[in-house]
């Protein structure tokens, strides 16, 4: 290694070209590597895409079910106060707690049909994509 004091590289006559021939390795096809990649990249951000829009679109809907739920809290507020007698007062207070019980069910169950819409959509596009992938490299495979 120190001849003369200098240090010598041990890998400077090594010949990798000839040690890697000696290998059988298969030969990648570069654009084939690109076109998958841009194919996924592609894939990926139209599910990105689609789970923005539909994060938006839960938001804007709970948006909506809140200011109905204040609309009417306000209303049955005026409605109370208009009643005559106690009676007409509790009876308003009983319509208005069923009222609200069975929005806030139907509103659950319309929020959670449309997180489940988002993730089946999400879903089935990137079980086509693996699909295809896959079918892609069988082909690949099968022309070697």
């Amino acid at each position: 290694m120190y001849a003369n004091g200098a240090f010598k590289n041990p890998f400077t006559d090594f010949d990798f070209s000839k040690f890697s021939s000696e290998f059988k390795l298969p030969v990648v096809n570069v654009e084939t590597v690109v076109e998958t990649a841009r194919k996924n990249f592609a894939t990926l951000t139209s599910v990105n895409t689609a789970a923005v829009e539909s994060m938006k679109a839960i938001a804007q809907r709970q948006g909506d079910m809140l200011r109905t739920a204040l609309e009417d809290f306000s209303k049955h507020g005026s409605e109370v106060l208009a009643a005559a007698t106690v009676e007409e007062k509790a009876a308003k207070q009983i319509d208005f707690v069923k009222k609200t019980y069975e929005s806030a069910v139907a509103n659950s169950k319309e929020l959670a049909d449309l997180y489940s819409k988002g993730h089946t959509d999400a879903l089935k596009a990137l079980s086509e994509r693996v699909a295809e992938l896959t079918e892609e490299v069988k082909t690949a495979i099968a022309k070697k």
